[in-house]
């Protein structure tokens, strides 16, 4: 995508996007950011509270020290700096589902520091997002309005709950590169297994910072849309705002820094709140927690211990594999893919081993609604398909059937072709005897292929109606040439 495809067209020219994301992302961990309670999705309304997440009188917070190694874990692989001394400060604001009256979060004093990533676009072209900070938080309750007609009642089986807040720099220019950045970070956080991502259950959601100017003017005035959980929405969303203020500032108006919701049923975003600054949440340092302190062998040892990260394993697939740089691309999406494939390439073609991962059997699960950790396809079937087809006892065509019926939970491919008598003919001898035959009926064809020789295909098509398409096309192509005098 050309910077110009970016633009937004518009009565008095085209105009930027200007994008800055702030992703909150749940902590994979057992228990809360500063109590015992437990973490997990489903459990009834307050059955995951202890008196510290219901602000009881007298209750105080102690730091998960799972939860700290996390968010290191998380900026090393963000490839930002650790801060060895941080602090968690009180962030002073007012909501039914927040007990305390004041969310514990890190202001002045993050625990990550700047970083960078590189995200790669549809096209396979890269852009660099930088990082601004990274830091802890816990998370409020729920508000429960659909329960009664006359009140609204409280969850806080989430209140408490530790969340990474990753605030990027304005650095996209597209509701594209927004979603493709999003898309990095969540791999990155499954990869190391600092949060599982799962934006349907709301474990990962994002604000979105949008703002529009005339190419290189200054920054215009930025809306923040709120509790963006999806990738389609944050490119709508993004959209739909752009628009919106392009058409107040070339109707004359101005944009008013405020907080909106997008409503992806109307396809609009609508007011929600004022847009607050830091000093209307008068944060101050948290009297009940001490700073934070690392130490650096502690970090280190943390670094060391992460798993091979998305752009390194992008890399050794291409090379080691010799992958197209979009095959790998789709591969290291999710870890689990990347070792399934792995697995199935062991001493086996590996670029016809991805092709079968890459488009059948991820093209299934994702109609299905299934990871690759749900594959009814073991690794060692796909590796038992392609030597099926490396060895010539089945064709490319037929391997397809084979896969049809892997996929139906039929077993071992080699069972399913002698099942099925699906196994490749090769015997030159047969081949000859059809050949022969065919070419005694079509002498005009046979002669006018010496003149073309792409007419060569009515030959093979014929060949393989009469075989049932079980003719190897590698030894009918070479009988025919021979046969043809081409």
């Amino acid at each position: 995508m050309s910077e110009t495809d970016k633009l937004i067209p518009g009565r008095t020219g085209p105009w930027e996007i200007v994008l800055g994301l702030e992703i909150h992302a749940q902590v994979a961990s057992k228990a809360k950011l500063f109590s015992g309670a437990a973490v997990g999705f489903g459990a009834g309304p307050n059955e995951q509270v202890s008196l510290v997440d219901a602000a009881m009188p007298g209750m105080l917070p102690v730091i998960n020290r799972h939860c700290v190694e996390q968010a290191v874990r998380a900026g090393i692989g963000l490839n930002a700096e650790i801060h060895l001394k941080s602090r968690f400060d009180r962030k002073n604001y007012f909501y039914p589902d927040l007990p305390q009256g004041y969310q514990i979060s890190q202001f002045k004093d993050p625990i990550v520091g700047e970083g960078e990533i590189e995200v790669e676009r549809d096209d396979g072209s890269v852009f660099t997002v930088r990082i601004e900070r990274l830091h802890l938080e816990q998370d409020a309750g729920k508000s429960l309005h659909d329960q009664d007609p006359n009140f609204t009642y409280v969850d806080l089986n989430r209140a408490g709950t530790a969340l990474m807040e990753i605030v990027s720099k304005p650095d996209m220019r597209c509701a594209a590169e927004a979603s493709a950045y999003v898309k990095k970070v969540r791999t990155i956080l499954r990869y190391i297994g600092a949060s599982d991502g799962d934006m349907e259950k709301g474990n990962l959601r994002a604000d979105v910072n949008v703002s529009v100017r005339k190419p290189g003017a200054e920054l215009g005035t930025r809306c923040e849309i709120k509790n963006v959980n999806s990738f389609r929405f944050i490119e709508q969303a993004i959209e739909v705002e752009a628009r919106r203020q392009v058409e107040i500032l070339e109707d004359g108006g101005k944009i008013d820094q405020e907080t909106r919701l997008f409503d992806p049923n109307k396809l609009e975003t609508r007011s929600m709140r004022s847009k607050e600054e830091a000093h209307d949440y008068r944060y101050f340092p948290d009297p009940d927690l001490l700073p934070l302190v690392l130490d650096a062998d502690w970090v280190e040892g943390i670094r060391a211990s992460l798993p091979e990260l998305p752009d390194a394993k992008k890399k050794r697939l291409q090379n080691q594999y010799g992958l197209s740089a979009y095959d790998a691309g789709v591969l290291i999406i999710e870890g689990a893919r990347a070792d399934y494939f792995e697995e199935a390439a062991k001493g086996r073609d590996a670029k016809l081993v991805a092709n079968y991962v890459t488009n059948e059997l991820l093209s299934r699960l994702a109609a299905a609604g299934q990871d690759i950790e749900d594959s009814p396809i073991p690794p060692v079937d796909i590796a038992a398909l392609v030597q099926l087809r490396e060895e010539d006892v089945i064709s490319s065509k037929i391997a397809k059937e084979v896969f049809d019926h892997m996929w139906a939970g039929e077993g071992a491919p080699g069972a399913i072709v002698e099942k099925h008598g699906l196994k490749q003919e090769s015997d030159t001898g047969a081949l000859e005897g059809i050949i022969d035959a065919l070419i005694a009926a079509n002498q005009a064809q046979a002669e006018s292929v010496k003149e073309k020789p792409q007419a060569i295909g009515w030959f093979v098509g014929q060949v393989m109606k009469a075989t049932g398409g079980k003719a190897n096309p590698g030894a009918v192509n070479q009988i025919l040439k021979a046969k043809l005098g081409l």
